[in-house]
């Protein structure tokens, strides 16, 4: 199947024995390297416009989380073989073995989206030396802000089976975020791409586990690793740091770009009062370049 802007060479790995993550590796293997993680809904999709504007002199490398994208979507029943635990710790795990694969040791800049950030940041808790850069576009690295209520399509699908009946019967999740989470009507075909891996009842179990797993307290399984960062975070401020926002976003608002240009002060910051969630579909014409020449003017060291 072929996607608007999506002109990349696919690549997989088994991530675990049997489960195929699906990855982009784009750019010259000499380049610098850009690490970009997706979120929840989306997938590797969601950089494409980043991608074509950096790989002529970066090298980006973009995975689909397992269950996400072009990645293998398996089960996580007792009884599953190949069988899958779809936990934030899960997806620390894939992104280091996936880094490893690629032989990928020295300096990256982290680029984040949506739950891609505790992903990302996650990951960059046990390898800081190698973190040089941060691009950081309407996500979160730290537990729910104080002041901020959850939203109640998220507390749906995290809370109550009806939620799950209704993600992944309908895929309501993927079709609403990529109607909802843009100030600027995405084309049809653009449409259809962000929900075109999300096709089946068996299909969607990741966008709803992603959902579940989400923390709100001591409780719950990924609540160690999401306060680790946010208490580390501020650890990252002596690096260039980049904030994207689009302050229409319903989730990742105002409280989320406060908490990091409070631990990230001296981050360059453009938001935008007229994009939502996916910033990247509202914004590119604008993000693109500008998040261009923030590499651009902050070399990596050799």
């Amino acid at each position: 199947m072929r996607f608007p802007d999506y002109d990349f060479s696919s690549h997989r790995f088994d991530a675990r024995p049997g489960i195929g993550l699906h990855y982009l590796d784009e750019g010259p293997r000499d380049g610098e390297v850009v690490v970009m993680v997706h979120g929840n809904p989306s997938w590797s999709y969601y950089w494409r416009h980043l991608v074509r504007g950096l790989r002529d002199r970066y090298r980006c490398i973009v995975p689909d989380h397992v269950g996400m994208g072009l990645s293998d979507k398996p089960d996580d029943g007792p009884d599953a073989l190949p069988r899958y635990d779809y936990t934030l710790r899960s997806r620390v795990d894939d992104l280091a073995a996936l880094l490893d694969h690629l032989g990928v040791t020295g300096p990256v800049t982290l680029a984040v989206h949506d739950w891609g950030g505790m992903i990302g940041f996650g990951w960059a808790l046990a390898h800081m030396a190698q973190v040089r850069r941060l691009v950081v576009l309407n996500t979160a690295a730290f537990p729910m802000p104080q002041g901020k209520p959850m939203p109640w399509q998220i507390a749906l699908g995290r809370d109550f089976q009806v939620g799950e009946l209704v993600i992944r019967g309908f895929n309501a999740f993927s079709a609403g975020a990529s109607r909802f989470g843009v100030e600027r009507k995405m084309p049809p075909a653009v449409r259809r791409a962000y929900v075109a891996p999300y096709d089946s009842w068996k299909n969607r179990i990741s966008t709803v586990r992603f959902m579940q797993d989400i923390p709100l307290s001591e409780q719950d399984r990924a609540w160690p690793l999401v306060a680790e960062s946010g208490r580390r975070l501020h650890e990252f401020a002596d690096r260039p740091a980049f904030l994207g926002w689009g302050l229409k976003d319903f989730v990742f608002d105002h409280h989320f770009l406060e908490r990091f240009r409070s631990e990230l002060p001296q981050a360059e910051v453009q938001a935008f009062e007229d994009a939502g969630h996916y910033v990247l579909e509202d914004k590119h014409e604008v993000l693109v370049p500008a998040i261009r020449s923030f590499l651009d003017r902050h070399p990596l060291p050799l």
